[in-house]
Formats: structure tokens, C-alpha cells, sequence
């Protein structure tokens, strides 16, 4: 491959990774053509990007960028994958792969994470982290959590203000009708007595 031409891909690669800060690090060499075709069919679903290059090509391409440090000290042909929402997503979902029977060969060899360089281990341990939509996930059930808690004492406040409102309401009432109903009894006997006295004195003129 003439100069020119190794400058050409080294361009097009470092274009490719304008703004990746994350990277990882992956080997494809023990897969064959069907296992490679499925397992770029398995990345493009997760919107993760597979490059196959030689290390010396990807070295030139990464230089001055976060993802230097991964490709320090790298032999034998490796991949660069990246992508997805967060690193730790994209841990998970290169992990998962690495676990299926039907993409034996296919590890995790290494990376770099904000221009720190990580290691095979490293990756897997990523992988077990909350991934960003998790972390946002558990970050609001904590800000809504005492707000829920906040609004079921309100609400509890406000049903035994009511209940006591209405229990007060009901005793006024109570206290209102009792007068009446003696006022009423009194008024039957005030004109129920000289009636009678009046029927008993008629009766002796008789």
C-alpha cells in the first residue's frame, strides 16, 4: 500500500473519530466470515461502530485525542468499537457478545475512557456500572421520592382537618336543634295547660 494511500485511510479514520472520547478495544481474529457478518449485524443494532485497522494506521488516526492511550503498546490486529449512549453501555453490550457461543473468539482486549487507557478486566468491571440512563433513572426517583412522601402527609393533614371540620359542623348543628326542640315541648305545654284548666273549671257549673 503506497504512502499516499495510507495517508488517505489514516485521514478518513481520524475523521471517523472526531469527537469519541470512549473507545474500546476488541479482537475479531478468530472470527470467520459468517460469525464477522453476524456480529456487525449485532453491533449496527445498538448503534455501535466497528473498524478493523492495523495498530501503526490507528495509532497515526488517534494521535492527540482521548483515545491515544488505548492503542499504547498494542500488537497483533485489533478492532476499535464505539458508540452507543455512554462507555458503560457500550461495556455491557460488547460483554454480552463476548458471552454467546455463537461468536466464540470475539473479546474484549482493552480501551481508553476520557484518555484513560483500560484493560481487558477493566471492561468487564465498566460493564457492571450503571449506565447513564440508569444513573438518571435512580437520580429521579430520589428527587421525587421525598416529594411523594411530602404530599401523602399533606394529604393525610388535609383529611383529618376535614373529617374534624365536618365532625364540628355536625355538633354545631346538633347544639342549634336542641333548643328548638325544647322551645317547641314548652310551647305545648304553655298551650296545652290553660285549656285544660279552663275544661275544669266548666265542668262544676254543669
Amino acid at each position: 500500500m503506497s504512502k499516499f494511500v495510507k495517508d488517505l485511510l489514516t485521514q478518513d479514520l481520524r475523521r471517523r473519530l472526531t469527537g469519541v472520547n470512549d473507545a474500546l478495544l476488541v479482537n475479531v481474529v478468530g472470527l470467520n466470515s459468517v460469525k464477522t457478518a453476524r456480529l456487525r449485524g449485532e453491533l449496527r443494532k445498538k448503534n455501535i461502530q466497528l473498524q478493523v485497522v492495523k495498530n501503526s494506521m490507528a495509532r497515526r488516526a488517534a494521535e492527540g485525542t482521548p483515545l491515544a492511550p488505548a492503542l499504547d503498546g498494542v500488537t497483533g490486529t485489533l478492532a476499535l468499537v464505539w458508540g452507543c449512549e455512554d462507555v458503560v453501555t457500550l461495556s455491557k453490550e460488547i460483554v454480552k457478545l463476548t458471552e454467546l457461543k455463537e461468536l466464540a473468539g470475539f473479546e474484549a482486549r482493552g480501551g481508553a475512557i476520557d484518555g484513560a487507557k483500560i484493560s481487558a478486566a477493566d471492561v468487564k468491571a465498566v460493564s457492571a456500572w450503571p449506565s447513564r440512563g440508569e444513573q438518571l433513572s435512580l437520580l429521579v426517583g430520589q428527587i421525587l421520592s421525598p416529594g411523594a412522601k411530602l404530599a401523602s402527609q399533606l394529604n393525610g393533614i388535609g383529611g383529618a382537618l376535614v373529617s374534624q371540620i365536618k365532625q364540628r359542623v355536625e355538633d354545631l348543628e346538633k347544639a342549634e336543634g336542641a333548643p328548638a326542640d325544647a322551645g317547641s315541648a314548652e310551647a305545648s305545654s304553655a298551650e296545652g295547660g290553660p285549656a285544660e284548666a279552663g275544661s275544669a273549671e266548666a265542668a262544676p257549673a254543669g
